[in-house]
């Protein structure tokens, strides 16, 4: 049963799509991984009542695991950005990425979800290229009045990352020695790293990014509630369909992430998003 499910759907379509489930202890001990994500499915996109560049970030009332699991109740109720767009495409399948964002007093919490057939990752030191790898990346602007200092937080499959802050904008070499603090990352995989000769499912990315890492940019950290954050999510493709792909669209003729003009708009919510949200 299960077996022919999979072969019909993608983990993309189940978990950004509608359902009702049961909640409870018995079907926690026999919830497999497909049906992990088809329960993510009860949190739905805002892109619906909501402009495509406006998010709103609900906090956590209870904690968040970083295992790459994504099994709390406070993820599944999130709701997730909306589709990610191709503004560069030309050729290759338009592999989706479905992301939510969280936070506490403490932490902001992203985690995406990639469908990829082809996954793979080579860089395994801190601040390498993991952009040539399977990756994503948060970056934000975490204070409107100043919205081109920014920072990017750049991760890919294997938990790697790259982070840089850029106090006057893109197009400035950084001098900055800034460099994050207490930043945790797991991912897991359904599917083979760095093999092409069979085809992958997806892989998740769930990272827990303190907020003291941008007070000396931020107007409060932690965020008060209202509070508005320019914040963009990219995804690179890896080696073997290399696509470029983002929450938020680039208005430039080439693939540049790094134009804070057009990042979103995140706005910090004091409600714990409700569980049933239908």
């Amino acid at each position: 049963m299960e077996a022919a499910l999979e072969e019909k759907t993608n983990p993309v379509s189940l978990i950004r799509g509608p359902a009702t489930l049961y909640f409870g202890e018995k079907l926690l001990k026999l919830c497999s991984r497909f049906l992990l994500l088809f329960m993510l499915s009860t949190g739905d996109s805002q892109g619906r009542d909501m402009p495509s560049d406006a998010y709103t970030i609900y906090r956590t009332d209870a904690p968040i695991t970083i295992d790459g699991g994504l099994d709390e109740p406070a993820w599944y109720a999130a709701p997730d950005v909306g589709a990610f767009v191709f503004p560069w495409y030309e050729s290759g399948k338009q592999e989706q990425t479905v992301a939510k964002m969280l936070w506490d007093d403490t932490n902001l919490y992203v985690a995406f979800l990639c469908e990829d057939a082809h996954i793979s990752a080579e860089h395994t030191e801190r601040d390498s290229e993991v952009w040539k790898d399977d990756t994503v990346e948060v970056f934000t602007a975490p204070n409107p009045e100043t919205p081109g200092a920014y920072f990017n937080i750049e991760m890919n499959v294997l938990g790697i990352f790259l982070d840089q802050f850029h106090p006057d904008g893109p197009g400035v070499p950084v001098e900055s020695e800034w460099d994050g603090e207490g930043i945790r990352i797991s991912t897991s995989i359904e599917g083979t790293l760095n093999d092409d000769s069979d085809t992958d499912s997806h892989w998740i990315l769930e990272a827990a990014i303190p907020f003291v890492n941008f007070a000396h940019v931020a107007k409060h950290t932690p965020p008060k509630a209202g509070d508005v954050w320019h914040l963009n999510l990219n995804r690179l493709g890896g080696k073997t369909n290399e696509q470029y792909s983002q929450w938020c669209a680039s208005n430039t003729r080439e693939p540049q992430f790094h134009s804070p003009a057009d990042f979103g708009r995140v706005t910090f919510s004091d409600v714990a998003s409700p569980f049933w949200r239908r």
